[in-house]
């Protein structure tokens, strides 16, 4: 039933006016004099290791997820897990060799970052990139599957879901990010709370139909009935091997959109920037053993829909588009609970849309109308550029969203197969920046602009040239929508990753033996050193995942 009781809205009510409260709360009381624009856009030497790490996972789950991941769950199965399993890894590598390299050398945004080790126009044309990339790809995606979350469940038109998520939205990041931070850890929270309670309903629904009552049974009866949806590797003749290609999930790839994600982007990154080094370690390594626990709250509850979907059991036989299984969960969860849950997920929404948009007017503002526009603008102009800048991407956001065919390919998919078109130049761009003195910003500008033009060009490649005959290597495989061969889109992007490498190897070499000194930034081996406790953390991290692949393998 797409309906909300007076209960429901009552508790959805009382939460959202809570978090309201407490998000004022943490505004007055943190409020100095005249916020400068360091404190507004990062909340600088004021957010915990708890505080840090609850804002990254409320930053990073969000409709993408329940929505989108739990939608591919019910279409792929666990194997898109690999997002969350790896990220964790990820975080454990970002916070031991990228947060030093920031924080060392007082990095604040990523264009700051680009600027500073290569030049002026490098950090322009990337701002450009990331605010385009953010604006027209994670904000629209971000809106779009909330509004059909929310829809789902309450029946309210999309685009007018569309716009009560926008308004939240921007009522929280008004507050800058320490309203982001704070409110994330209670968020978070009631995320997990009604995520837990969406998946045990998922599985009990399951036991219920078969007779076989209780959550084990349930789980058991998913293992029989959906095998092939508990395989992490997926083989070549799987249809949705061109999303998930086989090993390259392990060993190509997805460690690219993985390390781009959580180590290049503004977005992510801007939960440690205002923090010490030890504190945005804990923080990331904390987000890390909560990104283990997400696959359970969103990608289990999928395959659950998809095997009572194969029943033709009641809602769930009414499923045309993957995306719309999890509100069909939610509309089985009892009054009370489903306002709760759905004010969580609301919640989540909002916290994601809202660390987004501050990204957004974080680069816009610091990076470009104070380097291009007004370079003698004040802290007080430069927070309100920012909030005028919240205001008109949000708007631009609601606009766009419903033209962009997400409904079609899925949200989740959408997501990282555009994100992909940039994440190889600018991770080779980083990984260079960082770790090679001699890289040049010619060969970053190569990176940025030629990693782009040459995931187009891969990308619209089986529209000029039959690609069956890489079927055999397993580098092409049938689209079943299109039945023409195509590159999956990760291994497109490990294939430009790497000719970004040597393309900007090469010309670093040539242009440093003619003289060029690029400035390099301040890196030595000391930085990368950690705490037993750290280390003890990883080491836990390991072993879970290694375990993990090593039962769904």
């Amino acid at each position: 039933m797409q309906s909300l009781t007076t209960n429901d809205y009552l508790v959805f009510l009382l939460y959202f006016l809570a978090v309201a409260f407490y998000g004022i709360w943490i505004y007055r009381r943190k409020k100095t004099v005249e916020a400068s624009s360091k404190d507004y856009f990062l909340a600088e030497g004021s957010l915990t290791w708890w505080a840090i790490g609850a804002s990254l996972i409320s930053s990073n789950i969000s409709a993408e997820q329940f929505v989108g991941m739990s939608g591919s769950g019910f279409k792929i199965g666990l194997a898109i897990s690999t997002y969350e399993w790896m990220a964790a890894i990820t975080l454990v590598i970002v916070a031991v060799f990228f947060i030093p390299v920031y924080l060392k050398n007082k990095i604040y945004t990523m264009p700051q970052f680009l600027q500073q080790r290569y030049n002026k126009t490098v950090a322009l044309v990337m701002a450009v990139f990331w605010l385009l990339l953010y604006v027209v790809v994670n904000l629209t995606s971000i809106l779009y599957l909330g509004a059909i979350a929310v829809s789902g469940v309450s029946g309210i038109d999309l685009t007018w879901a569309m716009w009560g998520l926008a308004f939240f939205a921007i009522i929280i990041t008004l507050g800058g990010m320490k309203v982001i931070g704070y409110t994330s850890v209670v968020q978070v929270f009631f995320l997990i709370l009604g995520g837990l309670a969406t998946t045990y309903i998922a599985i009990d629904q399951v036991a219920e139909h078969f007779g076989t009552p209780g959550i084990i049974a349930g789980f058991k009866q998913m293992l029989t009935r959906a095998p092939e949806h508990f395989k992490m590797i997926i083989p070549k003749t799987d249809p949705n091997f061109i999303d998930l290609p086989g090993l390259s999930v392990l060993l190509g790839g997805m460690w690219i959109v993985n390390l781009n994600y959580w180590g290049c982007n503004q977005y992510i990154v801007q939960r440690a920037l205002g923090a010490d080094l030890k504190t945005a370690r804990t923080g990331i390594l904390f987000a890390a053993f909560l990104k283990l626990l997400m696959p359970l709250l969103i990608v289990v509850p999928g395959i659950a829909a998809f095997v009572l979907f194969q029943e033709k059991t009641g809602e769930f036989a009414s499923i045309s588009n993957p995306d719309a299984s999890y509100p069909v969960l939610l509309n089985l969860l009892p009054v009370g609970l489903k306002g709760l849950s759905f004010a969580a997920l609301t919640a989540a929404v909002v916290a994601s849309l809202a660390g987004k948009v501050n990204s957004i007017a974080t680069i816009f503002t610091l990076d470009i109308y104070k380097n291009v526009f007004k370079t003698d603008a004040s802290e007080k102009n430069l927070v309100l550029i920012g909030k005028i800048t919240v205001i008109v991407s949000m708007i631009l956001g609601v606009v766009i969203a419903p033209h962009l065919g997400m409904d079609k390919q899925g949200g989740f998919q959408y997501i990282q197969e555009y994100t992909g078109f940039v994440s190889p130049g600018i991770f080779a761009m980083f990984i260079l920046g960082f770790f090679w003195k001699k890289t040049t910003s010619n060969a970053a500008l190569f990176a940025t602009i030629g990693g782009f033009l040459l995931s187009v060009v891969f990308k619209l490649l089986p529209g000029w040239v039959d690609l069956s005959p890489l079927y055999s290597i397993g580098f092409a495989v049938e689209n079943v929508s299109t039945h023409v061969y195509e590159i999956p889109f990760l291994d497109r992007m490990g294939l430009v990753f790497v000719i970004c490498m040597i393309g900007m190897y090469v010309i670093s070499l040539i242009e440093t033996r003619k003289g060029k000194k690029p400035a390099a930034l301040e890196v030595d081996t000391t930085m990368f050193k950690t705490n037993p406790g750290f280390v003890a953390g990883s080491l836990i991290i390991v072993g879970l995942l290694v375990a993990l692949y090593g039962l769904f393998w």
